[in-house]
């Protein structure tokens, strides 16, 4: 089921996954020996065979009257993904120039639970050798998944390149945690317990807000050059002070 689903992440659908499969232990078959090994209606798999065909993952042969399917090498799905980049590459200064000439109101995206709020963390790892402005919740240490933080999220920032700046509240933990600043690409300015934040704020991508509620288990990202321009004035003004 675990192959099915990552499958379908990297733009198959459901039947389609499971004929592909199937195809790759048979080796090469005929059209009802795939239906039986997936268990798709013969009626179906054919409009599937032929979708698969189409995205260059299987391929057939004839011996005599009979089409046989075989499975193109799995790498090739890399290939291909690698193909689509290409393309997207090409044409994304464009699309961009596009979309700059738009007059645009902010947008708000809404994201629940533990899983949200690492989708949020993952959308800042999107702007490669760029700058993240934070100000540092206490409560993602007592209510999210810390260990995927440091063992998945900042690495991947690390990768990345992404310097982060952050308020955090003067605690034991953050002093600890201030101590790795300079391993973990970090300056941080440590402020009084007066001051803790009960929610994280984060400003990246040039005119991106992320708002994570770990307690509530919500987040926001709020699209807006205009506020992210205002918050990122506060920000300074209250790191140059």
């Amino acid at each position: 089921m675990t192959r099915i689903k990552e499958l379908e992440k990297l733009g198959m659908n459901n039947k389609e996954a499971v004929a592909y499969l199937a195809l790759l232990e048979l080796g090469e078959a005929n059209l009802q020996r795939i239906a039986e090994k997936s268990k798709i209606k013969r009626t179906t798999i054919y409009d599937v065979l032929n979708s698969l065909k189409e995205k260059g993952l299987i391929s057939t042969t004839k011996r005599g009257r009979r089409t046989y399917y075989y499975a193109e090498n799995p790498s090739r799905i890399k290939t291909i993904l690698q193909e689509k980049i290409g393309i997207l590459e090409n044409i994304l200064p464009e699309l961009l120039s596009i979309t700059n000439l738009i007059d645009k109101k902010p947008t708000i995206k809404y994201f629940e639970g533990t899983e949200g709020i690492k989708n949020i963390y993952r959308d800042t790892l999107n702007y490669k050798n760029q700058e993240i402005l934070a100000w540092i919740s206490p409560e993602a240490i007592k209510y999210f998944d810390t260990d995927w933080l440091w063992q998945e999220y900042v690495p991947q920032r690390l990768k990345n390149k992404i310097w982060v700046k952050s308020f955090a509240p003067d605690t034991k933990e953050m002093r600890r945690l201030q101590s790795f600043d300079k391993k973990h690409l970090r300056k941080t300015k440590l402020i009084n317990l007066s001051n803790i934040f009960e929610v994280e704020i984060n400003l990246y991508g040039n005119d991106k807000i992320a708002i994570m509620s770990f307690k509530e288990e919500f987040g926001l990202i709020i699209e807006s050059k205009k506020i992210y321009n205002t918050l990122k004035v506060i920000f300074e003004l209250q790191w140059n002070f």
